[in-house]
């Protein structure tokens, strides 16, 4: 296993995990890659490890530059255990080492791995020397846990910026310019939809802090490292997320059906948003996942969701799609329920609840769509009739 040099004496020595499919109910279809840095100075420093089983893996990369037992210094930006899983045994091969986190990190770590190392605390502002490098820390509570922060180098002008601006995926290249643009951007994307949207708050104060410092290299803890020329582009992009920016001409469709009722209504409320020139896309629960939908949701101003009854509420999958959404909390957007019904027709209200109510997720809800039994092609043009009217108006309002 080879470490890569980032910059002169500044390594990637971090472990890919190729296999990775699943990652905190998410999909990685790409896998994912757990990223520590090791810096060579006066004071050898690693910043971060990987999860337990890829321990190995670091500790080559690290032998591949140095004797692993002489680091001096650990910097754990995050408690979480696919960047800290390495640390017992790490520690156990350097007892001496001096371990920098924040309070509630080194809290974190202890009551993990129930065990009271070297620890070093320290806080916003505080710095280290660790030779010609200075190393300097920013907390970042919330982006995504309380114990996350930043390490800044200034002078190499790089930020090791922890679980802000990752990405899942599993390659050989290190950097984002040696992949499709596309590529990079969509998986940054995804993670952010579903691990960091609800801490939008916190993004934003983030920005503000990562503002004030040069910036020529942004190293995370998942995926591919941001240089010069990219760097811009993921800022920008991370401020539009951050602020819940959403374009009113984009719409999501979202469903499951029983008998196609409410497929054959998805599909023409659907037909509807195109008429007015907005770009929608049909997303069928059945096909694709919470995550894959989370991720165009960033993006989309009008979200209507769609079910049939069964059993007086809600599909088992709409409900998980819902309570995934709620809990990843997106703000400023317009909801549409639907649904077909037999008897009862009680998933349209439920949904309209869901959906709309400010301790659920909070959506500005347009009037919800029901129709009984199988549509007829009278019942889809009504329905096309009406929201053509409510979206129209939601329009002319923004």
């Amino acid at each position: 296993m080879k470490a890569i040099e980032l910059r002169k004496g500044i390594y990637w020595v971090g472990a890919i995990d190729w296999d990775l499919r699943n990652f905190h109910g998410y999909l990685t279809q790409r896998g994912s890659t757990y990223n520590a840095y090791l810096i060579i100075d006066e004071k050898i420093t690693l910043i971060d490890n990987v999860k337990s089983y890829l321990y190995d893996e670091m500790i080559a990369r690290i032998s591949d530059i140095i004797d692993p037992k002489k680091i001096d210094i650990l910097i754990q930006n995050h408690v979480e255990m696919d960047h800290s899983g390495g640390l017992p045994k790490l520690i156990e091969l350097l007892p001496q080492a001096k371990l920098y986190s924040n309070a509630a990190g080194i809290k974190g770590l202890k009551l993990h791995y129930k065990s009271d190392w070297n620890f070093e605390e320290i806080k916003t502002g505080d710095s280290i020397s660790i030779g010609k490098r200075t190393l300097s820390f920013v907390t970042t509570p919330m982006v995504h846990w309380p114990d996350n922060m930043f390490t800044y180098c200034p002078e190499e002008e790089i930020l090791f910026s922890n679980d802000a601006f990752g990405q899942h995926i599993a390659s050989s290249e290190r950097l984002a310019k040696e992949l499709p643009i596309g590529i990079v951007l969509e998986e940054a994307k995804k993670y952010y939809a579903n691990i960091v949207l609800p801490y939008s708050k916190q993004v934003q104060n983030v920005l503000k802090a990562a503002e004030q410092m040069p910036i020529n290299m942004i190293c995370p803890s998942h995926g591919v490292v941001w240089t010069k020329d990219d760097i811009p582009l993921i800022i920008s992009l991370y401020k539009d997320w951050a602020y819940n920016v959403s374009d009113s001409h984009r719409a999501l469709v979202i469903y499951d059906t029983m008998w196609k009722s409410t497929q054959m209504m998805a599909g023409a409320i659907h037909e509807t948003f195109e008429k007015l020139g907005i770009r929608a896309k049909l997303l069928n629960l059945q096909t694709t996942h919470i995550s894959d939908i989370m991720t165009d949701i960033i993006g989309a101003k009008f979200i209507a969701v769609g079910s049939p009854t069964l059993n007086s509420s809600i599909l088992p999958t709409v409900a998980a799609f819902i309570y995934y959404l709620k809990g990843l909390s997106p703000k400023d957007r317009i909801g549409l329920a639907f649904g077909s019904y037999g008897w009862g027709g009680q998933s349209i209200p439920i949904l309209n609840q869901l959906l709309g109510d400010p301790k659920e997720c909070g959506f500005e809800m347009m009037e919800p769509i029901k129709i009984q039994y199988i549509p007829s092609a009278d019942d889809l043009s009504a329905l096309k009739n009406n929201l053509e009217q409510q979206i129209q108006t939601k329009l002319e309002k923004k």
